[in-house]
Protein backbone atom coordinates (compact mmCIF):
# COMPACT_ATOMS: atom_id res chain seq x y z
CA UNK A 1 0.00 0.00 0.00
CA UNK A 2 1.24 3.53 -1.18
CA UNK A 3 0.80 6.85 0.97
CA UNK A 4 1.49 9.85 -0.59
CA UNK A 5 1.94 13.19 1.79
CA UNK A 6 1.84 16.20 -0.52
CA UNK A 7 2.43 19.97 -0.33
CA UNK A 8 4.37 19.86 2.88
CA UNK A 9 6.75 21.79 4.32
CA UNK A 10 9.00 18.86 5.28
CA UNK A 11 11.72 19.28 7.72
CA UNK A 12 14.79 16.56 8.23
CA UNK A 13 17.19 17.99 10.75
CA UNK A 14 18.91 14.21 10.41
CA UNK A 15 19.66 15.18 6.88
CA UNK A 16 19.48 18.63 6.98
CA UNK A 17 16.36 19.22 4.74
CA UNK A 18 13.49 21.93 5.19
CA UNK A 19 11.95 21.70 1.74
CA UNK A 20 8.57 21.66 0.21
CA UNK A 21 8.81 17.92 -0.79
CA UNK A 22 6.42 15.25 -1.51
CA UNK A 23 6.94 12.24 0.79
CA UNK A 24 5.65 8.85 -0.62
CA UNK A 25 5.58 5.92 1.57
CA UNK A 26 4.86 1.95 1.06
CA UNK A 27 3.80 0.06 3.62
CA UNK A 28 6.38 0.48 6.66
CA UNK A 29 8.98 2.47 5.28
CA UNK A 30 9.90 5.90 3.63
CA UNK A 31 9.64 4.83 -0.46
CA UNK A 32 10.87 8.36 -1.79
CA UNK A 33 11.74 11.97 -1.05
CA UNK A 34 9.69 13.63 -4.43
CA UNK A 35 8.66 17.12 -6.57
CA UNK A 36 6.29 15.27 -7.79
CA UNK A 37 3.12 13.62 -7.19
CA UNK A 38 3.01 10.13 -7.85
CA UNK A 39 0.57 7.83 -7.72
CA UNK A 40 -0.51 6.05 -4.20
CA UNK A 41 -3.64 4.19 -2.39
CA UNK A 42 -4.08 7.20 -0.48
CA UNK A 43 -3.15 10.54 -0.63
CA UNK A 44 -2.50 13.47 2.51
CA UNK A 45 -2.71 16.79 1.43
CA UNK A 46 -0.17 18.53 3.80
CA UNK A 47 -0.87 22.43 2.46
CA UNK A 48 0.02 25.09 5.37
CA UNK A 49 1.34 22.56 7.35
CA UNK A 50 4.85 20.64 8.41
CA UNK A 51 5.57 17.12 7.87
CA UNK A 52 8.26 15.92 10.28
CA UNK A 53 9.72 12.83 11.45
CA UNK A 54 7.78 10.91 14.35
CA UNK A 55 8.96 12.71 17.45
CA UNK A 56 11.20 10.41 19.50
CA UNK A 57 10.60 11.06 23.65
CA UNK A 58 13.78 10.17 25.36
CA UNK A 59 12.63 10.03 29.02
CA UNK A 60 9.54 9.28 29.80
CA UNK A 61 7.54 6.24 32.58
CA UNK A 62 5.90 3.35 30.70
CA UNK A 63 2.02 2.07 31.39
CA UNK A 64 1.44 0.08 34.02
CA UNK A 65 0.95 -3.92 33.28
CA UNK A 66 -2.04 -4.85 34.95
CA UNK A 67 -3.08 -7.95 36.42
CA UNK A 68 -4.01 -9.78 33.54
CA UNK A 69 -0.82 -9.19 32.18
CA UNK A 70 -1.82 -6.38 29.20
CA UNK A 71 -0.96 -2.53 29.33
CA UNK A 72 -2.94 -0.19 31.16
CA UNK A 73 -5.15 0.86 27.94
CA UNK A 74 -7.96 3.65 28.79
CA UNK A 75 -7.71 6.05 26.19
CA UNK A 76 -7.94 9.13 28.43
CA UNK A 77 -5.52 7.83 30.90
CA UNK A 78 -2.87 5.47 29.69
CA UNK A 79 0.39 7.71 28.91
CA UNK A 80 1.12 5.81 25.83
CA UNK A 81 -2.22 7.24 24.56
CA UNK A 82 -0.82 10.83 25.76
CA UNK A 83 2.34 10.34 23.66
CA UNK A 84 0.64 9.42 20.40
CA UNK A 85 -1.81 12.64 20.54
CA UNK A 86 1.38 14.86 20.84
CA UNK A 87 3.40 13.41 18.00
CA UNK A 88 5.75 11.13 19.89
CA UNK A 89 6.06 7.67 17.74
CA UNK A 90 8.76 6.09 20.03
CA UNK A 91 9.54 6.46 23.37
CA UNK A 92 12.46 5.44 25.57
CA UNK A 93 11.05 4.49 29.10
CA UNK A 94 12.44 2.82 32.46
CA UNK A 95 14.03 5.64 33.01
CA UNK A 96 15.17 7.06 36.44
CA UNK A 97 15.99 3.63 37.46
CA UNK A 98 12.45 2.66 37.59
CA UNK A 99 10.59 -0.28 35.79
CA UNK A 100 7.07 -0.49 35.98
CA UNK A 101 7.37 -4.46 35.10
CA UNK A 102 10.11 -7.10 34.30
CA UNK A 103 11.78 -4.83 31.47
CA UNK A 104 12.18 -8.57 29.17
CA UNK A 105 8.50 -9.56 29.80
CA UNK A 106 7.41 -6.07 28.96
CA UNK A 107 8.71 -5.62 25.47
CA UNK A 108 7.02 -8.83 25.03
CA UNK A 109 3.74 -7.91 25.95
CA UNK A 110 4.02 -4.83 23.98
CA UNK A 111 4.96 -7.05 20.55
CA UNK A 112 2.26 -9.33 21.79
CA UNK A 113 -0.66 -7.05 21.97
CA UNK A 114 0.71 -3.64 20.36
CA UNK A 115 1.17 -0.19 22.04
CA UNK A 116 -0.01 3.30 20.72
CA UNK A 117 3.69 3.96 20.00
CA UNK A 118 6.91 2.23 19.47
CA UNK A 119 8.36 1.14 23.08
CA UNK A 120 12.29 1.07 23.89
CA UNK A 121 13.24 0.35 27.19
CA UNK A 122 16.09 0.89 29.47
CA UNK A 123 16.91 -1.41 32.80
CA UNK A 124 16.06 0.49 35.58
CA UNK A 125 18.73 -0.03 38.37
CA UNK A 126 16.05 0.06 41.21
CA UNK A 127 14.21 -2.56 39.48
CA UNK A 128 17.78 -4.38 39.46
CA UNK A 129 18.11 -3.38 43.25
CA UNK A 130 14.53 -5.03 43.69
CA UNK A 131 14.90 -8.34 42.12
CA UNK A 132 17.59 -9.41 44.14
CA UNK A 133 15.41 -8.80 47.16
CA UNK A 134 16.90 -5.43 48.24
CA UNK A 135 14.23 -3.17 49.14
CA UNK A 136 16.43 -0.85 51.84
CA UNK A 137 16.90 2.25 49.19
CA UNK A 138 19.18 4.00 51.82
CA UNK A 139 21.17 0.89 52.03
CA UNK A 140 24.16 -0.65 50.07
CA UNK A 141 24.00 -3.84 48.98
CA UNK A 142 25.84 -6.87 49.54
CA UNK A 143 28.68 -8.94 47.76
CA UNK A 144 26.37 -11.40 46.95
CA UNK A 145 23.05 -9.44 45.89
CA UNK A 146 25.56 -7.22 43.29
CA UNK A 147 26.33 -10.51 42.07
CA UNK A 148 22.96 -11.44 41.50
CA UNK A 149 22.14 -8.25 39.82
CA UNK A 150 24.67 -8.88 37.18
CA UNK A 151 23.55 -11.94 35.25
CA UNK A 152 19.90 -10.26 35.11
CA UNK A 153 21.48 -7.17 33.30
CA UNK A 154 22.72 -9.04 30.58
CA UNK A 155 19.95 -10.63 29.91
CA UNK A 156 17.75 -7.74 29.40
CA UNK A 157 20.80 -6.16 27.73
CA UNK A 158 20.68 -9.14 25.17
CA UNK A 159 16.70 -9.22 25.61
CA UNK A 160 17.23 -5.23 23.28
CA UNK A 161 17.29 -2.84 26.30
CA UNK A 162 18.99 0.12 25.32
CA UNK A 163 21.29 0.40 28.37
CA UNK A 164 20.79 0.59 32.25
CA UNK A 165 18.99 4.32 33.99
CA UNK A 166 20.04 5.08 37.59
CA UNK A 167 17.75 7.19 39.93
CA UNK A 168 20.55 7.92 42.32
CA UNK A 169 18.00 10.53 43.95
CA UNK A 170 15.66 8.04 44.59
CA UNK A 171 18.02 5.29 45.70
CA UNK A 172 21.04 7.20 48.26
CA UNK A 173 22.25 4.18 49.28
CA UNK A 174 23.84 2.71 45.81
CA UNK A 175 27.99 3.79 46.40
CA UNK A 176 30.86 3.72 43.33
CA UNK A 177 31.47 -0.05 43.28
CA UNK A 178 27.20 -0.72 42.79
CA UNK A 179 27.23 1.83 39.82
CA UNK A 180 31.01 0.71 38.06
CA UNK A 181 30.08 -2.67 38.62
CA UNK A 182 26.41 -2.58 37.04
CA UNK A 183 27.51 0.06 34.16
CA UNK A 184 30.40 -2.31 33.75
CA UNK A 185 27.83 -4.76 32.06
CA UNK A 186 26.73 -1.50 29.30
CA UNK A 187 31.10 -1.71 27.94
CA UNK A 188 30.69 -4.38 25.52
CA UNK A 189 27.89 -3.21 23.03
CA UNK A 190 28.71 0.82 24.72
CA UNK A 191 25.10 0.80 25.65
CA UNK A 192 23.69 4.10 26.94
CA UNK A 193 23.68 4.97 30.51
CA UNK A 194 21.31 7.80 31.73
CA UNK A 195 21.10 9.27 35.49
CA UNK A 196 18.80 11.16 37.74
CA UNK A 197 21.64 11.80 39.76
CA UNK A 198 22.34 11.90 43.55
CA UNK A 199 21.56 15.33 44.17
CA UNK A 200 20.30 19.18 42.61
CA UNK A 201 20.06 22.37 43.22
CA UNK A 202 23.45 23.63 45.29
CA UNK A 203 24.69 19.62 45.09
CA UNK A 204 24.20 19.22 40.90
CA UNK A 205 27.89 19.63 40.16
CA UNK A 206 29.26 17.19 42.87
CA UNK A 207 26.03 14.59 41.77
CA UNK A 208 27.33 15.11 38.01
CA UNK A 209 30.45 14.48 38.26
CA UNK A 210 29.87 11.85 39.96
CA UNK A 211 27.79 10.27 36.91
CA UNK A 212 29.57 11.88 34.16
CA UNK A 213 33.30 10.98 35.81
CA UNK A 214 32.06 6.66 35.75
CA UNK A 215 31.01 7.19 31.81
CA UNK A 216 34.09 8.75 30.99
CA UNK A 217 36.08 5.90 32.36
CA UNK A 218 34.10 3.19 31.02
CA UNK A 219 34.02 5.03 27.44
CA UNK A 220 30.23 4.44 27.95
CA UNK A 221 27.07 6.99 26.27
CA UNK A 222 26.06 8.85 28.87
CA UNK A 223 22.26 10.84 29.27
CA UNK A 224 22.09 13.45 32.32
CA UNK A 225 18.03 13.57 33.00
CA UNK A 226 15.90 16.37 32.80
CA UNK A 227 18.23 19.32 33.89
CA UNK A 228 15.59 21.80 34.00
CA UNK A 229 14.49 20.11 37.52
CA UNK A 230 17.79 19.24 38.75
CA UNK A 231 19.77 22.43 38.01
CA UNK A 232 17.41 25.83 37.33
CA UNK A 233 18.08 26.47 40.70
CA UNK A 234 20.32 29.23 39.86
CA UNK A 235 22.92 26.53 38.74
CA UNK A 236 22.15 26.42 34.74
CA UNK A 237 24.49 28.03 33.51
CA UNK A 238 27.94 26.61 34.98
CA UNK A 239 26.40 22.92 34.96
CA UNK A 240 25.84 23.44 31.08
CA UNK A 241 29.37 24.68 30.84
CA UNK A 242 30.73 21.64 33.04
CA UNK A 243 28.70 19.53 30.67
CA UNK A 244 29.94 20.63 27.43
CA UNK A 245 33.54 20.04 28.82
CA UNK A 246 33.10 16.61 29.75
CA UNK A 247 31.96 16.75 25.76
CA UNK A 248 34.97 18.35 24.14
CA UNK A 249 37.34 16.24 26.41
CA UNK A 250 35.50 13.11 24.84
CA UNK A 251 32.67 12.18 26.88
CA UNK A 252 29.78 11.01 24.55
CA UNK A 253 27.11 13.07 26.54
CA UNK A 254 23.56 14.79 25.88
CA UNK A 255 20.86 16.02 27.88
CA UNK A 256 17.00 16.06 28.40
CA UNK A 257 14.70 18.95 29.52
CA UNK A 258 10.68 19.17 29.31
CA UNK A 259 9.51 22.90 28.94
CA UNK A 260 7.87 23.63 32.26
CA UNK A 261 8.75 25.18 35.34
CA UNK A 262 7.72 22.67 37.96
CA UNK A 263 8.58 19.51 38.65
CA UNK A 264 6.78 16.03 39.41
CA UNK A 265 7.48 13.08 41.92
CA UNK A 266 6.01 11.05 44.23
CA UNK A 267 5.59 12.92 47.88
CA UNK A 268 7.08 9.97 49.45
CA UNK A 269 10.31 9.92 48.05
CA UNK A 270 13.57 11.04 48.95
CA UNK A 271 13.46 14.58 46.93
CA UNK A 272 11.44 15.35 49.89
CA UNK A 273 13.60 14.22 52.95
CA UNK A 274 14.56 16.38 55.56
CA UNK A 275 16.48 19.30 54.28
CA UNK A 276 14.11 20.18 51.39
CA UNK A 277 12.53 23.23 52.15
CA UNK A 278 15.91 24.52 53.02
CA UNK A 279 17.84 23.18 49.74
CA UNK A 280 14.97 24.63 47.23
CA UNK A 281 14.89 28.03 49.43
CA UNK A 282 10.67 27.45 50.05
CA UNK A 283 8.11 26.39 52.50
CA UNK A 284 5.72 23.67 51.92
CA UNK A 285 3.16 25.65 49.86
CA UNK A 286 4.56 25.13 46.43
CA UNK A 287 3.97 21.44 46.49
CA UNK A 288 0.66 20.57 45.16
CA UNK A 289 -0.87 17.08 45.31
CA UNK A 290 -1.77 15.71 42.22
CA UNK A 291 -4.06 12.24 43.76
CA UNK A 292 -6.18 11.48 46.38
CA UNK A 293 -8.52 13.68 48.90
CA UNK A 294 -6.35 16.81 48.34
CA UNK A 295 -6.04 16.64 44.61
CA UNK A 296 -5.28 20.09 43.07
CA UNK A 297 -4.66 21.64 46.69
CA UNK A 298 -1.16 23.28 47.86
CA UNK A 299 0.16 21.24 51.05
CA UNK A 300 0.38 22.48 54.63
CA UNK A 301 2.70 21.09 56.52
CA UNK A 302 0.10 18.90 58.30
CA UNK A 303 -0.96 17.87 54.36
CA UNK A 304 2.32 17.09 53.72
CA UNK A 305 3.21 15.10 56.73
CA UNK A 306 0.03 13.16 56.34
CA UNK A 307 -0.08 12.23 52.95
CA UNK A 308 3.83 11.52 53.29
CA UNK A 309 3.10 8.98 55.27
CA UNK A 310 -0.78 7.57 54.09
CA UNK A 311 -0.08 7.60 50.84
CA UNK A 312 4.00 8.09 49.33
CA UNK A 313 3.12 6.89 46.56
CA UNK A 314 1.29 9.83 45.39
CA UNK A 315 2.57 12.28 42.76
CA UNK A 316 3.35 15.62 43.58
CA UNK A 317 4.04 18.98 41.38
CA UNK A 318 6.53 21.42 42.92
CA UNK A 319 6.59 24.82 41.43
CA UNK A 320 10.15 25.81 41.98
CA UNK A 321 12.41 25.64 39.00
CA UNK A 322 13.28 29.57 37.71
CA UNK A 323 12.31 30.06 34.07
CA UNK A 324 14.61 31.90 32.39
CA UNK A 325 17.04 28.74 33.72
CA UNK A 326 14.78 26.16 31.65
CA UNK A 327 14.61 28.10 28.63
CA UNK A 328 18.14 28.81 28.82
CA UNK A 329 18.67 24.22 29.24
CA UNK A 330 16.30 23.94 25.74
CA UNK A 331 18.21 26.41 24.21
CA UNK A 332 21.08 24.60 24.29
CA UNK A 333 22.22 22.57 21.56
CA UNK A 334 23.74 19.53 23.30
CA UNK A 335 19.93 19.09 25.00
CA UNK A 336 16.56 17.41 23.33
CA UNK A 337 13.33 17.25 24.57
CA UNK A 338 12.32 14.63 26.86
CA UNK A 339 9.23 14.71 28.61
CA UNK A 340 9.73 12.91 31.92
CA UNK A 341 6.40 12.25 31.70
CA UNK A 342 4.23 9.96 34.14
CA UNK A 343 1.06 9.11 35.22
CA UNK A 344 -0.61 7.21 37.85
CA UNK A 345 -4.27 6.35 36.05
CA UNK A 346 -4.50 9.44 34.33
CA UNK A 347 -3.09 12.03 37.90
CA UNK A 348 0.25 13.75 37.58
CA UNK A 349 2.10 16.16 35.47
CA UNK A 350 0.51 17.84 32.30
CA UNK A 351 4.10 17.08 30.34
CA UNK A 352 2.68 13.56 30.25
CA UNK A 353 -0.05 15.15 27.08
CA UNK A 354 1.43 18.30 26.33
CA UNK A 355 5.14 18.88 26.39
CA UNK A 356 6.00 18.53 22.74
CA UNK A 357 3.09 20.39 22.09
CA UNK A 358 3.93 23.18 24.72
CA UNK A 359 7.57 23.32 22.81
CA UNK A 360 5.61 24.69 19.56
CA UNK A 361 3.30 26.62 21.48
CA UNK A 362 5.72 28.70 24.13
CA UNK A 363 8.78 28.49 22.60
CA UNK A 364 8.55 28.11 19.02
CA UNK A 365 6.03 30.58 18.20
CA UNK A 366 7.51 32.86 21.01
CA UNK A 367 10.97 32.96 19.19
CA UNK A 368 12.68 31.19 22.21
CA UNK A 369 13.39 28.05 19.29
CA UNK A 370 13.58 28.10 15.76
CA UNK A 371 10.99 25.57 14.20
CA UNK A 372 13.82 23.72 12.75
CA UNK A 373 15.53 23.25 16.05
CA UNK A 374 12.31 22.49 17.64
CA UNK A 375 12.36 19.47 15.31
CA UNK A 376 15.78 18.50 15.50
CA UNK A 377 15.71 18.07 19.33
CA UNK A 378 12.53 15.75 19.11
CA UNK A 379 13.65 13.38 16.19
CA UNK A 380 17.39 13.56 15.19
CA UNK A 381 19.22 14.15 18.16
CA UNK A 382 17.23 11.53 20.10
CA UNK A 383 17.85 8.89 17.24
CA UNK A 384 20.90 9.11 17.28
CA UNK A 385 21.31 9.26 21.14
CA UNK A 386 19.75 5.50 20.37
CA UNK A 387 21.57 4.63 17.86
CA UNK A 388 18.50 4.61 15.67
CA UNK A 389 18.80 4.71 11.70
CA UNK A 390 15.43 4.46 10.72
CA UNK A 391 13.52 6.48 12.94
CA UNK A 392 14.36 10.37 13.46
CA UNK A 393 14.57 10.78 9.75
CA UNK A 394 12.90 10.37 6.64
CA UNK A 395 15.26 9.43 3.74
CA UNK A 396 14.04 6.67 1.77
CA UNK A 397 14.54 3.49 3.72
CA UNK A 398 13.08 5.07 6.94
CA UNK A 399 10.72 3.54 8.98
CA UNK A 400 7.25 5.57 8.20
CA UNK A 401 7.03 7.08 11.50
CA UNK A 402 5.25 10.83 10.33
CA UNK A 403 3.72 13.53 11.98
CA UNK A 404 1.95 16.43 9.88
CA UNK A 405 1.07 19.50 11.95
CA UNK A 406 -0.01 22.78 11.31
CA UNK A 407 3.12 25.39 13.07
CA UNK A 408 0.85 27.81 13.41
CA UNK A 409 -1.95 26.07 15.39
CA UNK A 410 -0.66 23.51 17.54
CA UNK A 411 -0.88 23.85 21.23
CA UNK A 412 -0.55 22.06 24.42
CA UNK A 413 -4.27 21.37 25.84
CA UNK A 414 -3.14 19.59 29.05
CA UNK A 415 -2.71 21.31 32.70
CA UNK A 416 -1.70 20.77 35.98
CA UNK A 417 -5.70 20.22 36.59
CA UNK A 418 -6.39 18.41 33.80
CA UNK A 419 -3.02 17.06 32.77
CA UNK A 420 -4.37 14.30 30.03
CA UNK A 421 -6.19 17.12 27.74
CA UNK A 422 -5.33 16.47 24.31
CA UNK A 423 -3.94 19.41 22.84
CA UNK A 424 -4.91 21.10 18.76
CA UNK A 425 -2.82 21.36 15.37
CA UNK A 426 -2.05 17.64 14.89
CA UNK A 427 -3.42 16.73 11.89
CA UNK A 428 -1.89 13.24 11.42
CA UNK A 429 0.44 10.35 13.08
CA UNK A 430 1.77 8.01 11.46
CA UNK A 431 3.07 4.67 12.62
CA UNK A 432 4.74 2.29 10.14
CA UNK A 433 2.77 4.10 7.58
CA UNK A 434 -0.65 3.51 9.19
CA UNK A 435 -2.35 6.51 10.93
CA UNK A 436 -2.54 6.20 14.73
CA UNK A 437 -3.84 9.85 15.31
CA UNK A 438 -5.47 12.18 13.50
CA UNK A 439 -6.67 16.03 15.11
CA UNK A 440 -4.82 15.19 18.48
CA UNK A 441 -7.35 11.76 18.75
CA UNK A 442 -6.14 8.25 18.87
CA UNK A 443 -7.57 5.89 16.05
CA UNK A 444 -5.79 2.62 15.93
CA UNK A 445 -4.18 1.99 19.50
CA UNK A 446 -2.03 -1.13 18.86
CA UNK A 447 0.41 -0.45 15.45
CA UNK A 448 3.27 0.29 18.22
CA UNK A 449 5.89 -2.46 18.42
CA UNK A 450 9.11 -3.11 20.78
CA UNK A 451 12.34 -0.82 19.85
CA UNK A 452 15.54 -3.12 20.82
CA UNK A 453 18.89 -2.69 20.82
Amino acid sequence: MKTLIKNGLLIDPANAVQARLNLLLENDRVLAVTTEEPEADTVIDAAGQVVSPGFIDIHMHEDFVTHQETLEQDETNAIFGCMLRMGVTTVLGGECGINRYDPIRYLDIVDRDGAPVNVALLIGHSWLRESVGHRNKYSHVTDNELQAMIPLCQQALDAGCFGISYGMRYVPGIDHREFVTTARTCVPDRRLIAAHVRDDAAGIFAAGREFLDVARDLGLPAEVSHIGSMAAFGQMEEFLKMVDAYRLNGLDVTCDCYPYYAFSTAIGSTTYDEGWRQRYHCDYDVVQLCEGDYQGQRCTEEIFEDVRRTHPEYLTVCYIMKEQEVDMALRNPGVMIGSDGILNHGQGHPRAAGAFLRVFSQFVRKGKLSLYEAIRKMTAMPAARMGLSRKGNLAAGADADVVIFDPDVIIDGATFENPVLPGKGISYVLIGGQVAARDCQVVQWHLGRSVRK
